[in-house]
């Protein structure tokens, strides 16, 4: 007959799962900024980024407002290693008139309450951070404020609802010389979750099951529509309560729930809430016993005053009668007690009732937490989620079914989640305390960070002061009594022409300068189907050659020529060639270049202060397959303007800003002392990366820079380069981790064996890190392929630390650049210069942001400029085989 009577009130796992889909839906409407307001589930953000690490310490106090009594709370914290705490509290009663009367007389009693408790404690005489537990739903747009919705569970103080509580307490506070710091205000479920992640740190969500139901999780940023930013996470407080308001559990509401709601304080509101917490769970077992003896199918039909009494069953009965252990007797006495006088069919019947009730109760509240679990799985792109719930609340505790049913239907619904239940020993309060320890955790990290990272930060006029010693340094290189110790060498490189459009036929071109050594094949067509044709292979050079003997270089040089020529069946033909060598060559023609020293890692003996052109044909001859004509040696750099030279005419410097960094512009043979001749242009290589290495930079070199410098192949070298170039930037990245991770403010201050290896971190990954469309989830995941285990807020310091490093090489980059359009204009003597940059390099074209800034620099540091960039689409290569081409041109009319 119950089973009959209550057969809407038993829920199948279709019926659960579609609950669980309606609520994840309500869930998604709540993030929205647009159908937030529209929304039941008001998903309120709270502030909370970050969960306990175990490192916080200190004394905190802690109130807790929100349920029949009123606590005050001191907790230590300490940082021992072992994660203890201690925790001290005193209860204070809340009368009826207190909590209905005027929000004054509220906050005065809460003031009174917390001096009454520090001058208990002995802590009137210390000033100390507060957190404010306030279980009600309310509206943040920080931690230490909260607008009051509106009050819920018999709370009804006047003059509340729609102001902030923390001012409100601070006032009373101060009427009462209480000397604390409100630093923190949560609600009761997210005080429940810290409480439980302080002791298990994979607790990300709380949830409460009491005189109220509510639950929390910490959601990612980026979905999180109500709020500025996108970096790492935030704890949500749901206010699940009142789920269905909108009507969208209609079908699955009864009659009984319908009476209870019309019979409530707020009818038509919080109506999840009603259904599931044990504030309304007793009241509705007393209306269906009520309706069921009117029917005359329990107690013989006779109705006592008892279940006429609205809230005469309280939860308390509910869960004894549910002690099936002691069989019906419980049952028995209770229903004597409220002079029910039942049959022994009677106490079955009713033990029936408060059973499918109950379950009625878990079952709502374990589909709406599996849709929390199963959207906290899909944020982590995980195919398993193993995640801890904690959660408090009276029912959940005292009932002896309630967390063994809860727990199973959870598991059923969402089988890919592994959930752990922890049950919070310390109430909310603590959590409150926990908060303000976590924030006062991140408050001092915040500051040494910032001071790590502070010396990265370049104001304006450094980099007008860079870009005017970088001047300087490019005259004295020009110079012929400063140029031999001028750290910017300014190599002429005999290029003295840009491509016109009447070049043609076959090359070869040849391109070393990084771990790749790349042979080309060059057809050049001229007239109106004017075209460039390429074929080309890439060959590795291994770390042993790079680093051998010159000897062993350049016939593993020809080795790969030898290959390509085969390759393209074009082994007998004397082809012209094009050498792009990009590295500092001294050249006294466009055909000889002698190595001023190797850079990029590279270090084959014997090499340096030779003719890299007479290396490699020596390399040609003792192999004696086939022979070349080498017309060009240049450095990459040229490459990159000679190709960006024949798309646009006007393009006259190349700048590379990949594994290394360099710049070459047209100079005025006026200029440049150190050739004969005063007519003309020729090309400048101004090998740029040695800017700095007399010490003229040092007051922007941090002690990362010199670790760094310190620990490469060339130390006291290339000291700009090491700033701003690829090969350098990860490294530098590395040093401020392990930095960061010395001082416990990253990876729970171990390092990793990973960590300590040079070069681990390539500059690839600063790429990948600060793509704007990289999730943190993502950011871990590089970030545990080198061994590093991170949390949330650690991937949201190393994107910080990648963003500094990233940004302060690129804006040094355009400091140096617009020293160079500024020589430029001058050279011109024009008021204002268009010109165009030819472009090459990883760095420039696969971080997401060093082009932007490197143009922004540019344009605010040289504003008479108007620079165009052309990226390179061909690389160097292509450059060495146009070179060859105007070369064999400009040869052909000197012959004529």
């Amino acid at each position: 007959q119950v089973d009959r009577y209550l057969y809407h009130m038993r829920l199948s796992d279709d019926v659960l799962l579609d609950v669980m889909a309606r609520f994840r839906a309500e869930m998604a409407k709540g993030l929205g900024r647009d159908t937030n307001p529209t929304a039941t589930v008001k998903m309120l953000p709270s502030f909370v980024r970050s969960l306990p690490d175990g490192s916080e310490k200190g004394d905190f106090l802690a109130v807790d407002l929100g349920g029949s009594q009123f606590r005050a709370l001191e907790v230590k914290v300490f940082n021992d290693g072992k994660q203890s705490s201690q925790l001290e509290s005193k209860f204070y009663p809340t009368p009826k008139e207190i909590i209905q009367g005027s929000g004054t007389e509220l906050f005065n009693y809460v003031a009174d309450c917390l001096s009454d408790f520090m001058e208990s404690r002995n802590l009137k005489h210390k000033r100390l951070p507060l957190g404010f537990t306030f279980s009600f739903p309310c509206k943040q747009t920080k931690l230490e404020e909260g607008v009051l919705l509106s009050w819920t569970k018999h709370f009804k103080a006047r003059g509340v609802q729609g102001t902030d509580v923390v001012s409100t307490l601070r006032k009373a506070l101060q009427k009462h010389k209480a000397n604390v710091d409100v630093l923190a205000m949560v609600n009761d479920t997210v005080g429940t979750m810290m409480t439980c992640g302080y002791d298990d740190q994979r607790c990300e969500v709380g949830l409460i099951i009491g005189t109220g139901t509510n639950a929390c999780y910490m959601e990612e940023m980026r979905h999180i529509d109500l709020v500025e930013g996108d970096e790492g996470r935030m704890c949500i407080n749901t206010e699940w309560g009142a789920f269905g308001d909108d009507g969208a559990l209609d079908d699955l509401r009864t009659e009984f729930d319908r009476e209870l709601d019309l019979g409530s304080l707020n009818p038509g509101k919080q109506l999840f809430e009603k259904m599931i917490s044990s504030l309304h769970l007793g009241e509705l077992v007393r209306l269906i016993l009520l309706k069921m003896t009117k029917e005359g199918l329990l107690f013989n039909g006779k109705v006592s005053a008892a279940l006429l009494t609205k809230g005469k069953i309280e939860m308390k009965h509910v869960s004894a009668m549910e002690k099936y252990k002691e069989g019906l007797s419980n049952t028995k006495e209770i229903l004597t007690e409220l002079n029910l006088f039942p049959s022994e069919d009677d106490c079955i019947a009713v033990q029936h009732v408060c059973t499918i009730v109950s379950f009625r109760s878990a079952n709502l509240c374990a589909a709406a937490l599996a849709a929390i679990l199963s959207r906290l799985r899909e944020n982590k792109k995980v195919l398993r989620l193993r995640t801890t719930v904690g959660i408090d609340g009276g029912l959940y505790k005292t009932h002896p079914q309630y967390a063994k049913r809860l727990h199973k239907v959870v598991r059923r619904l969402v089988p890919n989640c592994d959930v752990r239940f922890l049950l919070s020993q310390s109430g909310s309060a603590k959590g409150a305390a926990m908060v303000t320890a976590v924030a006062y955790r991140l408050a001092a990290q915040r500051k040494q960070i910032d001071a790590v990272l502070a010396p990265f930060l370049l104001s304006l006029e450094t980099l007008r002061e860079v870009k005017d010693k970088m001047r300087a340094e490019l005259e004295y290189g020009l110079k012929r009594e400063t140029q031999a110790r001028a750290t910017v060498k300014m190599l002429p490189t005999y290029v003295c022409g840009t491509p016109d459009g009447t070049e043609s036929g076959k090359f070869l071109a040849l391109d070393l300068g990084g771990t790749n050594f790349r042979v080309l094949l060059v057809k050049i067509r001229s007239g109106r189907r004017r075209s460039v044709r390429m074929y080309n292979k890439i060959f590795a050079i291994p770390l042993e050659i790079m680093q051998g003997t010159g000897e062993e270089l350049f016939d593993h040089i020809v080795q790969c020529i030898a290959d390509f020529l085969e390759y393209m069946g074009i082994k007998g033909a004397r082809l012209p060639l094009g050498f792009t060598f990009s590295f500092p060559c001294r050249q006294a023609s466009i055909d000889k270049g002698t190595l001023v020293g190797w850079t990029k890692g590279f270090k084959a003996t014997d090499c340096e202060g030779e003719d890299v052109v007479d290396m490699l044909r020596e390399a040609i001859r003792r192999r004696n397959e086939f022979d070349l004509d080498i017309v060009a040696v240049v450095n990459d750099t040229v490459g990159t303007m000679m190709t960006c030279g024949y798309e646009d005419p006007n393009c006259e410097i190349g700048l590379i800003a990949g594994t290394g960094s360099n710049v070459c512009y047209m100079e005025d043979m006026k200029n440049i002392e150190i050739v004969e001749g005063n007519e003309g242009k020729m090309c400048i290589n101004t090998e740029w990366g040695g800017f700095g290495d007399n010490g003229c930079i040092d007051n922007i070199r941090t002690k990362y820079d010199k670790e760094v410098d310190e620990g490469s192949l060339n130390a006291g070298k290339q000291r700009y380069e090491k700033m701003t170039s690829g090969m350098y930037l990860g490294e530098i990245v590395r040093q401020i981790l392990i930095d960061l991770t010395k001082q416990g403010l990253l990876f729970r201050g171990q390092i990793s064996e990973s960590l300590r290896k040079r070069g681990i971190f390539e500059t690839k990954f600063l790429s990948q890190i600060e793509s704007d469309r990289l999730a943190l989830l993502q950011v871990r995941r590089i970030l545990q392929q080198l061994g590093l285990d991170s949390t949330c807020e650690d991937s949201i310091i190393v994107k910080e630390v990648c963003g500094a490093v990233s940004r302060r090489a690129a804006q040094l980059c355009g400091a140096g650049l617009a020293a160079i359009v500024e020589k430029k204009r001058e050279n011109r003597g024009a008021e204002h210069l268009q010109i165009t940059v030819g472009v090459d390099g990883t760095l420039y074209k696969l971080h997401p942001h060093f082009s932007r800034v490197l143009q922004e620099t540019v344009k605010e540091l040289a504003p008479q400029c108007d620079v165009t960039f052309m990226l390179s689409e061909d690389g160097s290569g292509k450059g060495a085989a146009l070179i060859t081409a105007v070369a064999k041109r400009l040869h052909n009319i000197g012959q004529k």
